[in-house]
């Protein structure tokens, strides 16, 4: 085709939702993807040895099950199989003690002892109405379909983290919180921290925290044969600098960030608007290490190596400091580090007999420090002999996340930095931040609400924006 209505540039997880959203309204739309292979954070491959096949970016998905967008599709009939590890994720203690996040929000309290109560009051509310509020988080501001859970979920949600710690007695309680919120990257004590944390433990607790069977790429092939069934095209291997080399098209959808909204030729921004995204903030970036190991890991605990995640950072107190620190721009000697180990639970993923491992800690923006001997001795704090399973590896720092994808701009893999003034605000104060300047070029990445993960929330709102803005559609 010479003309299509809507090219969407960028093939992750809201690329897809957004040109998925279209084709199903009888729209012509073409994909364009820089890179040789479809997906964006969701690829898969040989990064180690031959036969270990590695996560480059996401590995474990917790929105995966419970996406208002995701879980409209027949992704299942188009190849995609979630496996279920026995606990969604843990919290080992230097102490020998460990917190379990299970599916199922009672054995969660039970685990917790002497907390189970104060769990079940902070978390039961928010599982129990789980859905609703998901349909009125992931999106912009917006009138609420259901005020009241909204409102009562805001009391605990807009808090710091740190200040709904203290609802909790145990150190093990407190560090399964503190765990969960890091999740969000940035300091504990932000506003709003506490809302990543209620939503990771409530999405666990009810759908758990499903590993995609053969890699995170399983989930970008379905999408991709869903999306060609619906008529939909796509081009790889094409990086596009310069909106004047594409077919002609009425409207454009980016799964860009700021900086590369202001890097692109052939579009004249508004002074405001271009003022706007300069003024974006990116946040902490990522240091990740794949491993190819020739055993499981050798954690002390007895649950963590049944688990989908597993976060080691020790108490709520020393994951505090190491995020603060390292928001700050120091370097810490024990990071607060999730670790994941797929092999444990797909077969598909290394040799018979093998295993594969997937880590990171977070860092500077733009950081280019190698932190794989301060991961490693982390991981061997709670599992000792770990080290002498590694026999293969691979590192990516920050500045290499962002040549690998250059959305991860300085290693931030959330789009920017989702604090209270970028929560809903990203990456422009506006009720519909997916509009831009040019009233036929829209953003759909990470960079608008709600913000980062395979959810592909961002890019199913942008393209109802453009449903609505240029074929009168309005859907729900």
């Amino acid at each position: 085709m010479d003309r299509y209505d809507a090219i969407i540039i960028g093939s992750g997880p809201n690329g897809f939702a957004a040109a998925i959203t279209l084709q199903q309204q009888g729209l012509s739309t073409l994909i364009i993807e820089g890179a040789d292979t479809i997906g964006g954070g969701m690829r898969t491959k040989e990064l180690t040895l031959p036969g270990f096949k590695h996560d480059v970016c996401s590995a474990i998905h917790p929105m995966a099950l419970a996406s208002p967008f995701l879980k409209t599709l027949p992704l299942d009939k188009f190849g995609l199989d979630f496996i279920h590890a026995k606990y969604a994720a843990t919290h080992p203690l230097v102490n020998g003690e460990v917190g379990v996040l299970y599916k199922d929000i009672e054995q969660t309290a039970l685990g917790l002892g002497s907390d189970g109560k104060a769990y079940l009051n902070l978390l039961k509310p928010v599982v129990e109405k789980l859905d609703r509020l998901l349909l009125d988080t992931m999106g912009p501001l917006r009138f609420p379909k259901h005020p009241l859970d909204l409102a009562e979920f805001g009391l605990s949600a807009l808090i710091p983290a740190t200040w709904n710690a203290h609802r909790f007695k145990t150190e093990k309680a407190k560090a399964l919180w503190a765990g969960m919120v890091a999740h969000g990257i940035q300091p504990l004590s932000n506003c709003a921290t506490s809302a990543i944390g209620l939503l990771l433990m409530a999405v666990g607790n009810k759908y758990g925290w499903p590993i995609p069977k053969g890699g995170s790429q399983s989930i970008a092939n379905a999408l991709e044969q869903y999306y060609l069934s619906l008529g939909g095209k796509i081009q790889t291997r094409h990086w596009v600098r310069d909106i004047g080399e594409l077919p002609r098209h009425n409207v454009l959808l980016l799964d860009l960030t700021p900086r590369q909204l202001l890097d692109l030729k052939g579009v004249v921004w508004a002074e405001g608007y271009k003022k706007q995204l300069q003024k974006y903030r990116y946040g902490m970036g990522v240091f990740k290490i794949d491993w190819a190991l020739s055993d499981p890991t050798p954690f002390k605990d007895g649950y963590s190596q049944y688990a989908s995640t597993v976060h080691l950072g020790n108490s709520i107190h020393d994951i505090s400091q190491a995020e603060w620190r390292s928001h700050r721009g120091e370097y810490v000697d024990k990071p607060f580090v999730l670790f994941v180990q797929p092999s444990q639970f797909d077969s598909t993923r290394a040799p018979e007999g093998k295993h594969t491992g997937w880590a990171y800690c977070h860092v500077p923006h733009g950081s280019i420090v190698d932190r794989t001997e301060v991961i490693e001795a982390q991981i061997e704090r709670f599992a000792p002999g770990f080290k002498d399973t590694i026999i293969g590896r691979s590192t990516m720092n920050g500045k290499e996340m962002e040549a690998y994808n250059p959305n991860y701009f300085g290693g931030d893999i959330n789009g920017g930095i989702m604090d209270i003034r970028q929560l809903y605000t990203r990456p422009v104060r506006s009720l519909t931040p997916y509009r831009t300047s040019d009233p036929s070029i829209y953003i759909c990445s990470s960079s608008t609400p709600p913000g980062g993960g395979v959810h592909g929330m961002c890019g199913a709102a942008a393209a109802k924006v453009v449903l609505d803005d240029h074929y009168g559609l309005k859907l729900a």
